[in-house]
């Protein structure tokens, strides 16, 4: 097996999660019945798939996380941090100062994991399944998304019904994915140019252009973006316990 490491994006200030976010890391919001943090669930699946080696790209109230986490020790992991700077904005930027910071030396694959995502998604199938198609960037997508506000179905100005926040036949990015370490250099070329660098709407769409190989992986398992104040009010809790009995 090829060497690995866990990326998780966690130094946003979670805008969309005001007024939460004024007291926390948006990646420490409590969730479940027994209320442990987000950031929580998501280490234990990259635990749980045999990813020991994490980093954490941290910033806004990063006191929170590392206070919390520490080493990784009693969580069965290994932990570093690495602190946003204001160099290097956006989920790019973050990636990008790791790497400039030597997070990723002798590692082949970044499981990169962004820290408001909910999933039981096979991690082991996805890198898997990278290494088999030798893809530079294998990106996690599921087969439809509820859009969050309801349609109108018309018929020129006549509105002759409606859908209620229905479910659209997309790819949908789920804010998972594996890339070549290789790829970093990229990333690199791309800070040169541009301060705040986005993953999926800078990075992705920069190694397309230059033909390297790039993957869809489908996820058809559960999977929850918890970046609202409205989804967060919405969590099953219930359901969250159910989808990481076997994990947490």
């Amino acid at each position: 097996m090829k060497k690995v490491k866990g990326a998780i994006l966690c130094g946003g200030k979670g805008k969309r999660l005001r007024p939460l976010t004024y007291y926390f890391q948006k990646t420490m919001i409590p969730i479940g019945r027994k209320q442990k943090p987000l950031l929580e669930y998501i280490v234990k699946l990259l635990k749980y798939y045999g990813i020991t080696d994490l980093v954490l790209l941290v910033g806004y109230k990063h006191e929170q996380i590392i206070n919390y986490f520490e080493n990784g020790e009693r969580f069965g992991v290994k932990i570093s941090y690495i602190v946003d700077t204001p160099e290097y904005q956006g989920t790019g930027g973050a990636l990008l100062n790791a790497y400039l910071n030597k997070a990723f030396n002798n590692v082949e694959t970044v499981l990169v994991y962004y820290g408001d995502i909910l999933s039981n998604i096979n991690l082991a199938d996805l890198l898997n399944k990278h290494w088999e198609w030798n893809a530079s960037a294998t990106l996690a997508v599921a087969a439809k998304y509820q859009i969050p506000v309801g349609v109108a179905e018309t018929r020129g100005n006549k509105v002759v019904g409606m859908r209620e926040k229905p479910w659209l036949p997309i790819q949908a990015t789920i804010g998972i994915l594996a890339l070549n370490t290789s790829t970093l250099k990229v990333l690199e070329e791309l800070g040169k140019k541009m301060k705040n660098i986005d993953i999926m709407g800078n990075l992705i769409p920069e190694l397309i252009r230059r033909n390297h190989p790039v993957y869809a992986y489908q996820h058809s398992g559960e999977w929850y973006d918890v970046g609202t104040t409205e989804r967060y009010e919405k969590l099953d809790n219930s359901k969250i316990d159910e989808m990481f009995k076997h994990i947490v």
